[in-house]
C-alpha cells in the first residue's frame, strides 16, 4: 500500500497528482528547482526537497537526485507526471531498484515504445496499421511531402516538414542537432506527411491481471508546432467501424508490449478515414481531464491502484456519457511566432461555474519564468453535447481574468467559435490556414472605448472620493481645461490619445458616450444607447481592462514621446528570455547576410526560435555568443543595410 507519495514533476501535473493524494489519503512529496522554490506544487505539498539549480538538465532530469530524494523524504513510490523523466526506462528502473514502488508502466514496455522506429516495427508485427517508413538517402520528387520526427522524443521537438527536395539535406541536419538537444539522441527518421490529417487517441488502462480498458477516444488536431493546443473527447465524427478499430488496434498494442497503468496510442486519420499508428505515450497525457470527464473515472486514482498491484474495478469500463473540450492556456503570443511571455502573473482567475474544471500550476502573485514550458493552465468543459461543452469553454476562458504576462486566451476563444472547429472539421493544418484571421487585432473603436475607461478610472483615483464614487468639490461654474490621457496597447502596440473635461456632473467625453458611473476599480459607460461595465486592475504603468466581452492591456504613455527611446536601425533584439543555442555557420561581424536570412537561435521554454536578418546588409555588431543567457530587449546584433543602390542591387 503506497502511504508517500513523490512526484517527479512540477507545475499543473504535479498539483493536479497531489489532489488525487489528498483525496486517497496518500501524504505527497514534490521536489523543485531553484527557480520553482515558491511554486505552487511546492505550496501544495506536504514535503519538498530541493534540487539544486534551476536548468532542467540540473535538476527534474537528473534522476539520481530525484531517487534520493524520494528516498529522504521517505517515500515509498514515485509518479513521474509527464515530460521530463515519465519515459525514461533508466529512471523506471532506478526507482524500483532503490526499493520503491514505480507509478507507471514495466521498465520493458517503456523501452520497447522508447524508440518510434523500434516501436513502429512492433506494432507492424501486432497488425496496427502504419504509414510506409521513407529512406531520406532515396527519396524522391514522389515520396514529398515528408515528416521528419525524432525517433526518441516528442512534443514536436525534432519535427520538420519537407515540402521541397532540396531541403531535405538541411532539415535533415536541423533536426537531428534539435533531436539530440532535447533528447541526448539525434536518431532521426521519415514518413509521408499527411496532408489535412486527423489526430486521434486512444487512452489505454491496464493492469497486472491482463485486464485492458479501451476509454474511448480524442481529438487532438489543433496544434501548433506540432503540440496541442486544443482536445476533446470523444473525437467527433468517427462512425462506429473506425472508432472500434482505433480500440481493437490500441488494445493490441498494450498488449504486445505487456503494458500496465495509464498509456495513450495515437494515430492520424486521413481524410477518407484510413488511420494509421503514430506512436504510443507510456505515461498520463497532458489531455487525460477530457476522457477523466466523459467516463466519470480518475485516471490518476486507477494509476495507483493498478501500481499497488490491484486489478481494475471492472471487467470493462463504465460508459461514456456527454462530451469535454480542453484549451491549455499558454504565456505565448499567438501572433508573433508564438513567442513566450514571461514575468508576473497578477490575476488567474476563471469561473467556477457547474461543469468547468481547472488544472493549474499558478496562482495570481506567481512569476513566470524562462526555464520551463509556458503552459499556465488547462481549462475543461464537460456538457451532455459537443455544442454545450464547447460554448460553455469559450464564454468561460472569456470571462477568465488573466493579468499579467500575454497569453493565447484570445486566440482560443476564436478557436473554439470559429466555423470550422464549430462544424468539426478538424485536421493539424488548422492553425496553419486560420491563424491569421485568428489573430486579427482587436475591434479600433471597442479597444479605444476601454482605454477610455482606464483614463476615467485614473481620474477617481485623482479625485476625492465618497462612497467609492467620484465626486468632483471646489469645482466653478465655468468649463475645465481638457485633460489628456495616452494608453498603448498591448502586444498590437496601437496608441490611443483619450481627452476629457471634468464638470459639476462628472465627466465629459466625445459625443455619444457618456459616463454613468466611474470608480478607480470600476467604470460604466452609454454609448450608442448601450451600457457597458468595465473592471480595471493597475499595476505600474499597465491597466488591465475585462468587460463582458473581451479583455484589454494597455501601457499608460508619457504625454510627450521621450527621444532617448530609440534604437539603433537593423539592430536584432532578443523577443524573449532564452540562451543562445546555435549561430549561423561563419556568422562573424564583417559577414554580409541576406533578407530573411536565419542568423542567431534562440532556445527558450522549450522552444526554438530564430532570429531572422531583417534585410541584405553587412552585420555590423555581434552581441550573441553561443550559451549566452539574454533577457527580452538584449541586442543581439546589428545588420547594416547598403547605402548606394546598386551595391544593394547586386
Amino acid at each position: 500500500m503506497i502511504t508517500t507519495l513523490l512526484v517527479a514533476n512540477r507545475g499543473e501535473i504535479a498539483c493536479r497528482i497531489f489532489r488525487t493524494c489528498r483525496a486517497l489519503g496518500i501524504a505527497t512529496v514534490a521536489v523543485y528547482s531553484d527557480a520553482d522554490a515558491d511554486a505552487l506544487h511546492v505550496r501544495e505539498a506536504d514535503t519538498a526537497v530541493r534540487l539544486p539549480g534551476a536548468a532542467p538538465s540540473d535538476t527534474y532530469l537528473r534522476g539520481d537526485l530525484v531517487v534520493a530524494a524520494a528516498l529522504a523524504a521517505g517515500a515509498d513510490a514515485v509518479h513521474p507526471g509527464y515530460g521530463f523523466l515519465s519515459e525514461n526506462a533508466g529512471f523506471a528502473a532506478a526507482v524500483q531498484d532503490a526499493g520503491l514502488v514505480w507509478v507507471g508502466p514495466p521498465v520493458k514496455a517503456i523501452e520497447l515504445m522508447a524508440s518510434k522506429t523500434r516501436a513502429k516495427e512492433l506494432m507492424a508485427a501486432a497488425g496496427v496499421p502504419l504509414l510506409a517508413p521513407v529512406d531520406p538517402e532515396t527519396a524522391t520528387a514522389e515520396d514529398l511531402p515528408l515528416l521528419l520526427k525524432a525517433a526518441a522524443g516528442g512534443g514536436g521537438r525534432g519535427m520538420r516538414i519537407v515540402r521541397e527536395l532540396a531541403d531535405l539535406p538541411g532539415e535533415l541536419t536541423a533536426a537531428a542537432a534539435e533531436a539530440l538537444s532535447a533528447f541526448g539522441d539525434g536518431e532521426v527518421f521519415a514518413e509521408p506527411y499527411v496532408e489535412r490529417g486527423r489526430h486521434v487517441e486512444v487512452q489505454i488502462m491496464a493492469d497486472e491481471h491482463d485486464g485492458v480498458w479501451a476509454l474511448g477516444t480524442r481529438d487532438c488536431s489543433l496544434q501548433r508546432r506540432h503540440q496541442k493546443v486544443i482536445e476533446e473527447a470523444p473525437a467527433p465524427g468517427l462512425d462506429d467501424g473506425l472508432r472500434d478499430g482505433l480500440h481493437d488496434a490500441a488494445t493490441a498494442a498494450a498488449r504486445a508490449v505487456g503494458y500496465r497503468g495509464a498509456g495513450t496510442v495515437e494515430f492520424l486519420v486521413t481524410a477518407d478515414g484510413r488511420p494509421y499508428f503514430l506512436e504510443m505515450n507510456t505515461r498520463l497525457q497532458v489531455e487525460h481531464p477530457v476522457t477523466e470527464a466523459v467516463f466519470g473515472l480518475d485516471l490518476v486514482a486507477l494509476q495507483l491502484r493498478v501500481a499497488e498491484g490491484e486489478p481494475l474495478p471492472a471487467p470493462a469500463p463504465p460508459q461514456p456519457t456527454g462530451h469535454a473540450v480542453e484549451a491549455r492556456l499558454y504565456a505565448e503570443d499567438p501572433a508573433r511566432d508564438w513567442q513566450p511571455q514571461t514575468g508576473a502573473l497578477l490575476s488567474l482567475d476563471v469561473p467556477d461555474e457547474p461543469g468547468l474544471r481547472l488544472d493549474t500550476g499558478y496562482t495570481g502573485g506567481d512569476t513566470i519564468g524562462v526555464h520551463y514550458d509556458p503552459m499556465l493552465a488547462k481549462v475543461i468543459a464537460h456538457a451532455p453535447t459537443r455544442t454545450e461543452a464547447v460554448r460553455l469553454l469559450a464564454r468561460a476562458l472569456e470571462r477568465a481574468r488573466i493579468h499579467g504576462p500575454v497569453t493565447n486566451r484570445d486566440l482560443l476563444v476564436r478557436s473554439l467559435r470559429h466555423p470550422d472547429f464549430v462544424a468539426a472539421r478538424l485536421d493539424t493544418g488548422f492553425y496553419d490556414r486560420h491563424l491569421a484571421a485568428l489573430t486579427t487585432e482587436a475591434d479600433e473603436a471597442d479597444q479605444r472605448l476601454a482605454a477610455t475607461a482606464a483614463a476615467l478610472a485614473e481620474a477617481a483615483r485623482r479625485t476625492t472620493t465618497t462612497g467609492g464614487v467620484a465626486r468632483f468639490g471646489a469645482w466653478r461654474n465655468i468649463a475645465s481645461q481638457p485633460q489628456l490621457r495616452r494608453y498603448r496597447s498591448e502586444p498590437d502596440g496601437r496608441e490611443h490619445d483619450i481627452t476629457y473635461r471634468t464638470t459639476r456632473d462628472g465627466f465629459d467625453l466625445e459625443p455619444d458616450t457618456r459616463v454613468v458611473a466611474a470608480r478607480p476599480d470600476r467604470v460604466t459607460l452609454e454609448t450608442g444607447g448601450v451600457t457597458r461595465h468595465f473592471t480595471l486592475v493597475t499595476d505600474g504603468d499597465r491597466v488591465y481592462v475585462d468587460t463582458a466581452t473581451g479583455s484589454y492591456t494597455f501601457t499608460a504613455l508619457p504625454r510627450f514621446t521621450d527621444p532617448t527611446e530609440r534604437t539603433e536601425p537593423g539592430s536584432l533584439l532578443a523577443p524573449m528570455p532564452g540562451t543562445v543555442v546555435r549561430l549561423a555557420d561563419g556568422l562573424a561581424t564583417g559577414a554580409a547576410v541576406a533578407a530573411g536570412q536565419p542568423l542567431i537561435w534562440l532556445e527558450a521554454m522549450k522552444m526554438e526560435h530564430r532570429i531572422l536578418a531583417p534585410a541584405a546588409g553587412t552585420l555590423t555588431a555581434l552581441h550573441a555568443a553561443l550559451g549566452l543567457q539574454v533577457e527580452v530587449g538584449a541586442l543581439l546584433a546589428v545588420v547594416t543595410e547598403p547605402t548606394d543602390p546598386a551595391e544593394e542591387h547586386a
